[in-house]
């Protein structure tokens, strides 16, 4: 099994005030990991000093006795399209080139709140296009058990620093899966919370009506305990919900059976590697021999789902990325000459070729004459899709799927085939087109020990419930582990 024993931030914190070690001492250690394991290409940037800085007053607080933050001592990887003040930002893109932000995002602002250290900026896809890593301006990130594998995209940089165990725990943001799915294939915990449920207020735009920031840790414990810091409502984003954050780390007992539903349709889909399929099977039938209630639904919408959410997203794209025109900011060709070519020499060289054809695509839907084919048409699809799962989710407290048809695959297998790279997100997007929760859960491996992501889908703002079942589920999973490792009597 893929589940391996960590200790938690809450362990970790124990410690500290025990005083059995320093924030310092946990700091200087990730450093000299992180230099140690600089081949798989992670971090873009370290924050060295900074993160000392900061260890250093998480234990003058320890040895004072004055009042800690929920994530004292936490050292947190955040990813490189989300903005701390006075550092650098470039969302993976030489568009970005240079670029310092000006301000803190919010989720910065709460975790630097609460005592977390940040040690620095995570390489990733370009604009967070991308579901490999492999297009990102700066080079490949490498997964940390097979350098010849894919981390997953577009989060890879802040999956593998948790894989690696390069810092307690990182944040990187899903606008299709670029959170679950390099979760899946890293053998950690992924999840993409409910729209509105964080703020994304100084996230660097790919999607607006999809994006949305998550925590990647070894445990739930840790999930839930970041998503608490990091959720509620912001006046800086509009999108942002006012519903309460609960407690979650308090409510992490799932005391009762489950009702679970299963969409045939997705063990049967066209591309599911046979093991993944085992596995998930495997679990639903433990699940259901553990007296939860396990039922296939009808959905005869998942070949719709790629399409819809490559229209819409492109669209949006295509309009939050014409900020980036060589004359407010970031890169500038130094071969323009006159207004036009700054324009189109700067974006021409800035992005990458995946960018620039998610544009096209996106300039594309929303022209006139077209527009009604596709953008139009793909909100309705959305609309229905919404209206369907809910009503679904109403009758059942999960749907459980695959997080990604495959493991994770060989650098270059999907590069020549742009639309096989896409239908990587087959089982990812629906939670993004709806708004709704999900999370990656490392339950299983394949024969050769590669990391299987389950994926669990709640309804809007039911974090709690999928935190503690989830909970549930990775016990299981550890107690499975250590009987198939412990030595026969």
């Amino acid at each position: 099994m893929a589940v391996v024993a960590h200790q938690t931030i809450i362990d970790i914190q124990t410690e500290l005030k025990a005083g059995s070690t320093t924030a310092a001492q946990i700091v200087s250690g990730f450093l000299q990991k992180v230099e140690a394991n600089r081949h798989l290409n992670v971090f873009l940037e370290v924050f060295a000093d900074d993160a000392l800085a900061q260890a250093k007053r998480v234990d003058e607080k320890v040895k004072n006795g004055e009042p800690l933050g929920k994530l004292f001592g936490a050292v947190i990887a955040i990813k490189d399209n989300i903005c701390y003040k006075q550092h650098k930002v470039s969302a993976g893109s030489k568009i970005l080139e240079g670029f310092t932000s000006l301000y803190n995002s919010t989720v910065v602002e709460r975790l630097l709140a609460e005592d977390a250290i940040i040690i620095g900026r995570t390489n990733c896809d370009e604009f967070a296009m991308g579901s490999s890593n492999e297009n990102s301006a700066y080079g490949n990130v490498l997964n940390a058990q097979d350098n010849s594998r894919v981390p997953g995209g577009s989060s890879g940089g802040s999956a593998v620093a948790v894989q690696a165990g390069l810092c307690h725990a990182s944040l990187g943001s899903d606008t299709g899966g670029s959170i679950r799915q390099p979760a899946s294939f890293c053998g950690i915990v992924g999840l993409k919370p409910t729209y509105g449920r964080i703020s994304r207020w100084g996230l660097i735009a790919y999607a607006s009506s999809f994006d949305q920031i998550g925590p990647f840790t070894h445990s739930i414990e840790d999930a839930a305990l970041i998503t608490e810091v990091i959720s509620g409502k912001d006046s800086y984003d509009s999108t942002s919900s006012s519903k309460e954050v609960p407690a979650y780390t308090q409510q992490l007992n799932f005391d009762r059976k489950a009702r679970i539903a299963v969409f045939p349709s997705t063990l049967n889909s066209d591309g599911l590697n046979e093991e993944v399929k085992t596995a998930t099977q495997n679990l639903l039938d433990e699940l259901k021999a553990d007296g939860h209630t396990v039922e296939e639904v009808k959905f005869e919408l998942l070949d719709y789902l790629i399409a819809t959410y490559y229209v819409l997203t492109t669209a949006e794209a295509s309009s939050n990325l014409a900020r980036f025109d060589g004359v407010h900011y970031g890169y500038r060709s130094p071969n323009a000459s006159e207004m036009e070519t700054v324009y189109k020499k700067s974006r021409t060289e800035g992005f990458g070729k995946e960018v620039k054809n998610r544009i096209m695509l996106g300039t594309f839907v929303l022209s006139s004459g077209y527009y009604d084919a596709y953008y139009s048409r793909a909100q309705k699809v959305r609309r229905i899709l919404t209206n369907e799962i809910l009503s679904i989710l109403n009758q059942y407290d999960f749907i459980l799927m695959p997080t990604s048809p495959t493991v994770a695959f060989k650098f270059g297998e999907k590069t020549e085939n742009p639309v096989e790279m896409y239908l990587a997100d087959i089982y990812t997007v629906l939670a993004n087109l709806t708004g709704i929760p999900a999370i990656s859960l490392p339950l299983a491996e394949d024969k050769q020990g590669l990391p299987i992501g389950i994926q669990l889908l709640a309804g809007k703002f039911e974090e709690a419930k999928l935190f503690a079942f989830s909970e549930k589920l990775m016990q299981i999973a550890s107690v499975k582990k250590d009987t198939l490792t412990t030595p026969a009597e």
